[in-house]
């Protein structure tokens, strides 16, 4: 049965054997109905979905990690290849049909009008100090929503309200969207609070206000054409001066720690995050893309592992120069051993080892000890395939960053994703320094990398340049979303690293989606695409 006609039935049932004159005691009305916190809390809930499903936690990463230098998905024995969508990401092909590209577009853009069907019900509820908190963090998810998109495809409309009057609109400028973002977050920030934990975890502070801010100015230069490194500075400034005061903003000293799958308010270097676990807030599967099949029962998983993405060598490199460097934990490779120190072996045959043996012995039984190689070699690169063997699923290093979960009963795992970070913050005023901004605090670029590279065990520094404090950067903050960020803004984005050669700038930003420009005839295709 259909639900709408399940519905239809159960409410005939229910008309058919109950009082029809009975006095309604309780109605949501615009009188009752927003007035209190849990009613604002209850009203702005659903605003968060959109960036609580797969399409941060899936598409955005994998979109923002594989048009960059340290990771590739290729396929085994067709698997993976999936109409050459990563093959795409990787070689800067990006089509606008693309699945991912078209999903972030549209669930951004959902968000975005969520907010615009709150902010109207919140505005006309009584002023109270919860109803004001409450609109600017509205504004601020709202302005978060905006700069992803802006991020990720240049110019995009700038629409504020929400219902049947609302018409199609063309695309704003890259900077009028700045611009917009800029000015809603400055005059939300003194409504946001302050505090830090559960109470606020996962929703727009002062402190993610000012994260977002930084980000801003940190790439000024790339959505605007203008220089903002002093307005960096100060919303880095911000958060440092709460650290400094009050300690709830902090590095926390386990590194490897903060990423497991028991994180959450307690993590003091987590500014802003999503929330994830099995149940509500799906689909964050860092294991199922990078462990092995056969590091299923070393991790004590409900499902097999996919293990299609790879690292791309140069990348790993940046973490190999040091041997102390506590972020190399996140790293498998080579031979591969259980917790107890036995070795991973996989029973197979002499042909399924390596499928290219030819030996009348093909079949004889092998124990492949399943060892990690650091090159990806490609079988046959128009398909992007290293081979279905044991072999060529072994090829390329992985990462266990977002340590896999034995404690869920499917793919999703319970590790919250960190999107503003605390040692991000420290590392784009360290930048900001390095391009030329007045400094604070006494502060200097070294002395600022230095506070991340000691949390990492790693050998301080007695000079920086801003290559060191890119490689630093991808150290840091490997695989959380940032890497095509930080290459774009640093002038790499054009380099040629694994098989990608292009060297398009237009590719800098994505294509605007084939559907959308369908249904929006105002809207007018990035160049290049």
């Amino acid at each position: 049965m259909k639900p709408i006609f399940a519905l239809t039935f159960m409410l005939v049932l229910i008309t058919g054997c109950t009082k029809l004159d009975v006095k309604v005691k309780s109605e949501i009305t615009p009188d009752n109905f927003p007035r209190t916190e849990e009613d604002f809390i209850a009203l702005a809930g659903p605003a968060y979905t959109f960036l609580h499903y797969k399409y941060y936690t899936i598409d955005q990463i994998l979109i923002q990690e594989l048009m960059g230098d340290g990771a590739i998905i290729t396929a085994n024995g067709g698997n993976w290849y999936d109409d050459a969508r990563y093959k795409n990401y990787h070689l800067h092909t990006v089509n606008p049909d693309d699945r991912f590209t078209g999903e972030i577009w549209t669930s951004w853009y959902n968000g975005i009008s969520k907010v615009n069907s709150i902010l109207p019900l919140l505005n006309t509820a009584p002023e109270t100090p919860s109803r004001n908190t409450a609109i600017a963090e509205m504004r601020t998810l709202r302005a978060f929503f905006y700069y992803l998109l802006m991020d990720n495809f240049g110019g995009v409309p700038i629409v504020t309200s929400f219902g049947a009057d609302t018409k199609p609109a063309g695309r704003d400028t890259r900077e009028a969207v700045f611009n917009f973002i800029e000015k809603e977050v400055l005059e939300a920030l003194p409504g946001l609070r302050t505090a830090t934990g559960v109470t606020t975890y996962s929703k727009p502070t002062q402190w993610m206000a000012n994260a977002l801010l930084a980000k801003l100015y940190i790439n000024a230069e790339v959505y605007t054409g203008k220089q903002k490194w002093n307005e960096a500075v100060a919303a880095c400034d911000k958060i440092i001066d709460e650290a400094t005061a009050n300690g709830k903003i902090a590095l926390d000293a386990n590194y490897v720690k903060m990423f497991d799958y028991d994180n959450g308010p307690a993590i003091k270097d987590f500014l802003f995050s999503i929330p994830c676990d099995p149940f509500q807030n799906k689909e964050h599967i860092p294991a199922r893309y990078w462990l092995h099949p056969n590091l299923r029962t070393k991790y004590a998983l409900t499902f097999g592992p996919s293990g299609c993405m790879r690292a791309l060598p140069d990348y790993y490199a940046l973490f190999s120069k040091n041997p102390t460097d506590v972020r190399n934990q996140i790293w498998l490779t080579g031979k591969q051993y259980n917790f107890d120190g036995t070795p991973v072996i996989i029973k197979t045959t002499k042909v399924g080892l390596d499928n290219s043996y030819k030996g009348a012995d093909a079949s004889a039984a092998v124990d492949y000890h399943l060892e990690f190689t650091p090159e990806i070699k490609f079988r046959d690169l128009p398909t992007f395939e290293t081979g279905n063997d044991q072999l060529g699923r072994a090829v390329g290093y992985r990462v266990n960053k977002f340590n896999a979960d034995p404690t869920s009963i499917s793919r999703d795992q319970n590790n919250d994703l960190p999107i503003f970070r605390y040692a991000d913050i420290l590392l784009m005023k360290a930048e900001a320094l390095l391009r030329g901004a007045t400094p604070t605090k006494g502060h200097t670029a070294v002395s600022l990398a230095n506070m991340v590279r000691a949390r990492a065990k790693a050998p301080l520094y007695t000079s920086l340049d801003l290559q060191e404090l890119l490689d630093e950067r991808g150290r840091e903050l490997a695989y959380e979303g940032w890497r095509r960020n930080d290459l774009i803004r640093f002038g790499q984005f054009e380099k040629p690293w694994g098989v990608k050669t292009n060297t398009d700038i237009n590719k800098r930003v994505l294509p605007i989606p084939a559907q959308q420009l369908i249904l929006n005839p105002l809207l007018v295709q990035n160049p290049s695409y």
